[in-house]
């Protein structure tokens, strides 16, 4: 994963209150159903990094298909079946390593998060409250039923371009994301030095895992969510991101 192994400089806490990297937020009344949202699609990309749990040598997903190429701990992410485009099988996981066989969420966009709670706690995903506690469940099935997005309205699945523009995106990149990504996008290496990948290699060769961490976050570091911000201003943002540089 290429978002997963980098260190963001502190100064990114600055920009917006509220951020987390362990444990959810113990209730409150001043909680929203924002930040519960952006909690739940961290969960979503790895819950045992919000909640801080250690997964080495963890075995394989008794769930997970044997004929998929995944193992150990990546088994566990809600995203490695359903898909950052939440279609699983029928979206951007059709094929290739990630490829499961499994259906994606979308079905469950507006369902009650009672039900999809109770999902998520049954055998076939077997997550228990030792694993993911019940407010951390109930965050995860609250972006299932309300943070989804349906990403062909916004991203060519057949060029990967993003339908925003990239002018306007350049405001809230250069004010927002910059603090960590850098103005030309090259401050955070997500591949090798040999082989750099910047944000505007990520935000090109795979916008549907970009445009859900711009909406909720990157898990275990602290990485601003914009899901506060307009969907088009979510979008504008990762169409500027395309434009950045790519070595």
């Amino acid at each position: 994963m290429r978002f997963g192994n980098t260190i963001y400089r502190m100064a990114a806490i600055a920009l917006i209150g509220g951020l987390t990297c362990g444990p959810a937020a113990p209730a409150d009344a001043d909680m929203t159903d924002a930040w519960t949202i952006s909690e739940g699609g961290k969960l979503y990309d790895a819950w045992y990094k919000v909640l801080s749990r250690n997964m080495k040598d963890t075995p394989t997903h008794p769930s997970y298909p044997a004929a998929g190429k995944q193992k150990g701990a990546a088994t566990w992410r809600c995203k490695e079946c359903h898909g950052w485009d939440y279609k699983g099988k029928d979206g951007a996981y059709s094929k290739g390593s990630h490829f499961t066989g499994i259906k994606g969420i979308r079905v469950l966009a507006g369902v009650p998060p009672e039900r999809i709670a109770s999902v998520l706690r049954d055998k076939t995903h077997g997550y228990t409250e030792a694993m993911i506690p019940n407010q951390a469940v109930a965050a995860l099935a609250l972006f299932v039923s309300r943070g989804q997005v349906e990403f062909d309205q916004f991203i060519d699945r057949a060029t990967k371009k993003a339908a925003g523009d990239p002018k306007r995106g350049a405001r809230f990149y250069q004010t927002i994301c910059a603090t960590c990504h850098g103005f030309d996008g090259k401050e955070i290496n997500f591949g090798k030095p040999e082989d750099p990948e910047f944000i505007g290699t990520v935000a090109s060769e795979n916008p549907w895992e970009t445009l859900h961490k711009i909406r909720n976050g990157q898990p275990g570091v602290p990485m601003p969510s914009l899901g506060v911000l307009e969907l088009k201003d979510q979008v504008d943002i990762l169409s500027y991101a395309q434009t950045r540089p790519k070595k």
